[in-house]
């Protein structure tokens, strides 16, 4: 068994720690697990009010990235850490150059779970599907002994891969909210589709730290143009947002099997 557990989230822009992993790491690190983020972008193109008031990639990156700061600090992570790619260009990257940066944090840090977005992403934003695809291809090279033979890091091996895998009813309660989750991509809309529950291999009960985690989303006041409204929704409400956290088992070299999983760290404990 593992003495010091860490999990490594590695998302596309700041709010997706909180929105999507923030139960996560808000419940492992209270536990003393050391959590980790890695986000790709600083959320330039992030922009939702009047287009006469976007203050441009450079100011609102910064206006974000502080966002993050703060959202961080509050869910406890230990170390953040940027890919400092632009905003809707990650899917444009060069593959071996995000891979490399990926590699180079995994073999540091060396977590033992790592959570990333599903190849779908939901409703199918192209900076979403390309973290993942970059970090799927990182854990493999991160793990070759062959990889980068001219860095001295030690290979290393991650012990289990998961997906967020949204589910029907976090899906309705922030359409209820929110209103429709779409994504005009190349002049066709992608609507978001749910996790069937047969297909969730793990289900994480949160619900002790939806308050913090709504602190921590909170912070991200330039994406809730609503935050007011948001601070008034009941307690049940806010637990179908934040009270549970559901995820794919994408690979693992501890455990399997069809029973879901009420923890990350099944079988390192």
């Amino acid at each position: 068994m593992v003495d010091s557990l860490k999990l490594m989230c590695i998302l596309a822009h700041p709010d997706d720690e909180s929105l999507g992993t923030g139960g996560i790491l808000a419940k492992y690190g209270a536990e003393g697990v050391e959590t980790y983020l890695i986000t790709a972008t600083r959320g330039e193109r992030g922009w939702i009010g009047e287009e006469k008031d976007d203050p441009g990639l450079e100011a609102l990156g910064q206006l974000r990235t502080a966002e993050l700061e703060a959202a961080t600090r509050i869910l406890g992570v230990r170390e953040l850490i940027f890919l400092d790619y632009i905003d809707g260009d990650l899917d444009r990257a060069k593959a071996a150059e995000a891979i490399g940066k990926i590699v180079t944090h995994v073999r540091r840090l060396r977590p033992h779970v790592v959570v990333t977005f599903d190849p779908f992403e939901a409703y199918g934003h192209p900076d979403h599907i390309a973290i993942c695809q970059f970090t799927q291809a990182a854990l493999v090279a991160a793990a070759d002994p062959s990889y980068d033979r001219a860095n001295s890091s030690t290979p290393y091996r991650v012990a289990k891969l998961y997906y967020m895998a949204d589910r029907k009813e976090l899906m309705d309660a922030y359409q209820s909210v929110f209103g429709d989750i779409t994504m005009n991509i190349d002049g066709v809309v992608r609507g978001a589709i749910p996790w069937e529950d047969w297909a969730i291999t793990t289900r994480i009960d949160t619900a002790p730290y939806w308050r913090q985690v709504w602190q921590a989303v909170a912070c991200h006041r330039s994406q809730l143009p609503d935050l007011e409204r948001m601070n008034k929704l009941p307690e049940e409400t806010h637990l179908k947002f934040w009270g549970c956290q559901t995820y794919y088992r994408a690979y693992s070299f501890v455990n399997g099997g069809r029973q879901v999983e009420d923890d990350l760290f099944a079988g390192l404990r």
